[in-house]
């Protein structure tokens, strides 16, 4: 069909108009928070925080408390959320399936690049090392964490069971999963055995309630896990990206605002992160997946190379991205 010329101007106007639209800052961001804790409990130490943003950027911030990090991904596939907190492996889901693009990180308080995931007990636990979890492991409860958790379950399962070829569902008299605080709380009422956790939450509780954090044995720390990064959606107006980088990056200069960031989750700051924070977990898990499938005996030897090679393959693609 020919359009005329009347119509196709016609149509470029709107196109044009719709694009203006689109470029203009938005007045509303809907600022995803993954649950660690209860949500009303997250909200009281967020809040302070998220009003500052929406002072500085002129912007109205409403804070979105998801039950799982799922609801956070979906929150943000569909249009719901616009910016989030996440973890490392969440932020891989968000930047593969929801439109994300990893922009901050976290800043430790001790100018550490990262944190660590932990497996704990009770101190009142007659457990003192992994080998001897997974040797009584058919007698034990076992809290894992969050299924799209950096250090509550990718982490923890990679070093602690894959690395050894076992499955934590095949080691435990029971497992389960829950957030970071229901881990830590099931762990200090005894109604666990032990729970993956991470360094964040146990600082957290430390400055909390140093009593209750001195009733936690460590049974094993991971390797050093870059800090959490923030996560946008890489279609939002370079406008309001502008804004909310500004105002986040320079956010923890003063002492209230010190104060602020500590209670929120421990850290200083913010410094400016991209996609690449993201290698070293993709890289996991993947490695996490080549073991899985080395040691799949329902598979022909054919089946088992050709998935090895296309891991190998994404391996090599992530090594190059990385120096």
């Amino acid at each position: 069909m020919k359009l005329s010329r009347k119509t196709f101007l016609t149509a470029a106007a709107s196109l044009c108009l719709m694009a203006s639209v689109h470029a203009q800052a938005v007045k509303e961001i809907n600022f995803g928070i993954i649950s660690t804790d209860s949500s009303s409990a997250l909200k009281s130490l967020w809040q302070p925080f998220l009003d500052d943003m929406g002072k500085a950027t002129g912007m109205k911030i409403n804070g979105f408390f998801a039950t799982d990090y799922t609801g956070i991904i979906e929150g943000m596939r569909f249009g719901k959320v616009h910016v989030a907190w996440h973890g490392n492996k969440s932020a891989i889901e968000a930047v593969d399936r929801a439109g994300g693009e990893v922009f901050a990180q976290f800043i430790d308080l001790d100018g550490r690049p990262g944190y660590y995931s932990y497996v704990i007990t009770h101190r009142d636990s007659p457990l003192k090392s992994i080998d001897d979890m997974i040797a009584n492991g058919k007698s034990l409860s076992f809290g894992l964490g969050d299924p799209q958790s950096t250090s509550g379950t990718l982490v923890p399962t990679y070093y602690v069971f894959s690395q050894r070829k076992l499955d934590p569902k095949n080691v435990f008299r029971v497992t389960r999963s829950s957030n970071h605080g229901g881990n830590l709380l099931a762990v200090l009422n005894k109604q666990v055995d032990v729970a993956t956790n991470n360094s964040e939450e146990l600082d957290k509780l430390k400055m909390r309630d140093p009593a209750k954090h001195a009733e936690v044995k460590i049974l094993w720390t991971s390797p050093l896990i870059p800090r959490d990064p923030l996560v946008w959606k890489k279609d939002l107006p370079n406008e309001t990206k502008d804004a909310l980088k500004k105002f986040i990056l320079s956010y923890g200069k003063d002492a209230r605002e010190k104060e602020i960031l500590k209670g929120m989750q421990q850290i200083a700051g913010f410094r400016e992160s991209t996609d690449l924070q993201l290698v070293p977990i993709r890289q996991l898990e993947l490695y996490k997946d080549r073991i899985k499938y080395e040691n799949d005996d329902k598979m022909s030897a054919a089946e088992r190379t050709a998935k090895m090679a296309e891991i190998d393959k994404k391996l090599a693609d992530l090594a190059k991205l990385s120096k």
